[in-house]
């Protein structure tokens, strides 16, 4: 009977709940109470009844999940789309899980892709199994190391290859087994010595007395969620209204600058580190690089990097709307519309290090009780020309023998885009705070070499350079898996240099995005290659 209610009779009003259940049904993939309650909280749809016991209306969900699926108009990309790649059925969480969320990294494929292809299951587009317990699978361009993980968690060695030092040193750190008693305990000792260097610092007073005023004046002016209902129901103009009191509550932050003697910027604006990050953050920052870049074990000190990596991103002098694009430096209390109030830049990274500590630890122990007892390294070079078997023997001897041996299976990897990512440039920061060597002019298809016809030439013969080398060290009968977006019909070409066919090209609805424009139809192709 209270099923019939829920589903037959729209207009009544239900608990988080029901309205979960009632989506996961109209939608056909689970839906979370905390999914609903994200659309609450950004003024998707009202909510009724009180904060206790929220309501909402099934009428008005229907209508906003109506209008979202209806711009994607999936049957201009063809009826072979293989929607069990969507993913929706993970909740975020789940695609993010353990160490694959260790370090932002643009570009990224989310885990249950490389698990369809890797694992042992079949469908109606997947018809083989391709990997077995024990395979080796490569990735010339690793990135943060998802196929690594992966890999490792199906009993499948792996090799990485990477031209960026700091992905290297991203995906090493997520697959290798690490003292994580002796980790904590370096931690501690550190955030010791950190507030000692923080003791009496005149910001800590001024960003108290600031977030005061800000949580007042935000409690006035912009009421959550009855201010972002308003907005979406054009009752207030968001950009005037915020633009006004924007303005005046900057006249407040002003005079505790002035009250506290705060210095904001830096002398200097030559390199990134001097212009993306406030006095008071690059003078901690640059505290704890000091301290990290002191450890003698490397292992420590590695893991160590990566958590002052990830703390320094999140405290960028940026807007929380663009800290993944960076337009300019912010530097003053600003209306932020990601949260729909008035935010402020930061003035330490204290909360974010203290966070970062305890996630990357638990993360690790988290994939620990994962770990299968295989091999996995990230090689730092060039996948055109690096020799696999001479730089894995150098890291581990019996590991080479086996590789020696055996040869590997196959690849699965996402190649870079055309004229997208300056896969250097987006952790900028890391290389100057650690003094990392950079190797930008290596990468292939970067954004600074743009898209045009000389740029898709040179990606073309980079990508298939790449494979070129790679099958030197792979079975005869192997497989490769590429991810792409190719929109400029590349991928023929590319397969053809190598000595390639595509034998088989699945196709992927992307829904699960980060990006603004994540409501628009995405689709990517998975290209599968055999020799020709």
């Amino acid at each position: 009977m209270q099923q019939k209610k829920l589903f037959g009779e729209k207009e009544n009003l239900v608990s988080l709940r029901e309205a979960s259940l009632w989506a996961s049904q109209y939608l056909n993939r689970k839906i979370s109470i905390s999914n609903i309650s994200y659309l609450i909280q950004y003024g998707k749809i009202k909510k009724y009844g009180n904060h206790g016991n929220p309501l909402v209306k099934i009428e008005e969900l229907k209508a906003y999940y109506d209008s979202v699926y209806e711009k994607y108009k999936w049957a201009a990309f063809g009826e072979d789309i293989n929607w069990h790649l969507s993913f929706v059925q993970y909740k975020e969480s789940e695609r993010t899980k353990h160490v694959h969320r260790l370090h932002p990294y643009k570009g990224k494929f989310i885990p249950q892709l490389v698990e369809y292809f890797l694992d042992s299951h079949t469908d109606e587009f997947k018809k083989k199994v391709y990997f077995q317990k024990g395979d080796i699978v490569l990735d010339p361009f690793c990135g943060s190391g998802t196929t690594l993980v992966q890999a490792n968690e199906l009993g499948i060695h792996a090799i990485g290859i990477d031209i960026s030092y700091f992905n290297s040193l991203i995906s090493n750190v997520k697959v290798m087994r690490h003292n994580l008693n002796l980790v904590k305990e370096i931690i501690d000792e550190l955030s010791l010595k950190f507030e000692e260097f923080r003791k009496n610092k005149k910001y800590i007073v001024f960003e108290e007395e600031l977030l005061l005023e800000l949580t007042k004046f935000n409690n006035i002016y912009f009421p959550s969620p009855d201010y972002k209902r308003k907005i979406s129901k054009g009752i207030i103009n968001e950009d005037e209204y915020a633009q006004k009191k924007e303005k005046e509550f900057l006249s407040i932050y002003n005079a505790l600058l002035e009250k506290y003697q705060i210095k904001i910027k830096q002398d200097k604006s030559e390199t990134f580190m001097d212009k993306w990050f406030s006095e008071p953050v690059r003078q901690e920052i640059d505290f704890l690089a000091s301290e990290i870049n002191s450890i003698k074990n490397n292992d420590v000190k590695n893991v160590l990097f990566i958590i002052l990596s990830r703390t320094a991103r999140s405290c960028r002098a940026t807007t929380h709307a663009d800290l993944a694009t960076l337009k300019e430096p912010v530097f003053t209390t600003y209306y932020c519309k990601k949260h729909g109030k008035i935010c402020k830049p930061l003035f330490s990274i204290k909360k974010w290090w203290e966070y970062y500590t305890k996630d990357t630890l638990k993360r690790l122990k988290e994939f620990d009780k994962l770990r299968t007892d295989t091999f996995q390294i990230c090689l730092t070079g060039d996948s055109r020309t690096i020799e696999i078997y001479e730089e894995v023997k150098k890291i581990n001897p019996e590991f080479a023998k086996v590789l020696s041996k055996q040869k590997i299976k196959g690849i699965f990897s996402s190649p870079p885009y055309v004229g997208l990512i300056d896969y250097h440039e987006q952790h900028a920061y890391a290389y100057e705070i650690f003094g990392f060597k950079r190797m930008d002019e290596l990468e292939i298809g970067p954004l600074f070499k743009g898209q045009d016809e000389e740029a898709k030439n040179s990606y073309v013969n980079g990508i298939a350079e790449v494979l070129k080398n790679c099958k030197n060290y792979l079975q005869d009968d192997y497989d490769i898996f590429l991810v792409a977006n190719d929109k400029f019909n590349l991928y023929p070409k590319i397969a053809e240099l190598a000595g390639m066919r595509i034998v088989n090209e699945f196709k992927r609805p992307v829904l699960c995005r980060v990006e603004k424009n994540r409501e628009t139809p995405y689709i990517e192709t998975i290209f599968h290659l055999k020799e020709k």
